[in-house]
């Protein structure tokens, strides 16, 4: 009678998760929905939706996700697949994998970039990672 069904990760889209200034993480994220993080993070984020990672911002390790805003600080291996937005107070250092890519003057950007050749979107395993499909 009063069952929830589950929601889709469509319909989880419009949420946002957030982790603010002052907490560190130290593992993995996977997420559904968008995702803003204000703290740090030392490992890897995986979502099928947006990252904003804002000034005070600091991701260690791997990110895997659809859309991303940098404005903070992050070290590894970025893999966006639609937009990237590199902010004019971001750091960048690493390697990167975009389909389309946007740095504002001043933004510091030190790292190796290819671009994709074609769209596909992150499709989340059992939580425990991702692989992609291309876009149909």
């Amino acid at each position: 009678m009063f069952e929830k069904a589950k929601k889709s990760g469509t319909e989880l889209l419009g949420k946002t998760n957030r982790i603010v200034e002052g907490t560190s993480i130290i593992g993995n994220i996977v997420s559904k929905a968008d995702f803003r993080l204000d703290g740090e993070l030392i490992g890897n984020f995986t979502s099928q939706g947006k990252l904003v990672m804002g000034p005070s911002g600091v991701i260690k390790g791997e990110i895997i996700c659809n859309n991303a805003d940098i404005e903070g600080e992050f070290e590894g291996k970025l893999k966006v697949l639609e937009i990237l937005n590199i902010k004019a107070t971001a750091r960048i250092h690493g390697e990167v994998v975009v389909g389309k890519l946007s740095i504002e003057p001043g933004a510091e950007f030190t790292a190796t970039c290819s671009m994709l050749t074609n769209s596909k979107e992150v499709i989340l395993k059992d939580g425990k990672g991702a692989e992609q499909k291309p876009k149909e």
